[in-house]
């Protein structure tokens, strides 16, 4: 297996949050430019809450990274990346899923991605107290 630095692993949220930033920027102007003529009144918001849930942890992202910079060894930090991580895919991917197609039935999924995104910050938080 290979170790990753502690700079490195800063480094790389860093990167994940600052990548998960440009790519909301796109979708949310594509939404806004693209779809807003396409898509119901009801579709468009839930984009909406994708993009504006997407950007909020990629920033997440970026200070996890900023954090993890000051507080090396912390298994919370990392736990807390993967976790917004994996909330974008889960709960932003099937928002932008839902809203764009109108399958309904990927809003199954989005609770988990709240949920991840609810304990990202949990683990951010004991990550810092117990610094």
């Amino acid at each position: 297996m290979i170790k990753i630095s502690l700079i490195n692993m800063a480094k790389f949220y860093l990167l994940l949050g600052s990548i998960n930033a440009l790519l909301v920027i796109i979708i949310g102007a594509f939404g806004s430019h693209g779809l807003k003529a396409k898509l119901t009144v009801d579709n468009m918001a839930i984009y909406h809450t994708a993009v504006q849930y997407h950007f909020y942890h990629a920033v997440g992202l970026m200070l996890v990274g900023l954090i993890a910079w000051h507080i090396p060894n912390s298994n919370y930090l990392r736990w807390s990346a993967w976790l917004m991580i994996m909330g974008i895919v889960l709960f932003c991917g099937s928002l932008y899923t839902l809203s764009i197609t109108d399958i309904r039935w990927t809003g199954v999924i989005t609770p988990f991605g709240g949920m991840a995104f609810i304990l990202a910050w949990v683990f951010l938080s004991i990550g810092i107290i117990k610094s």
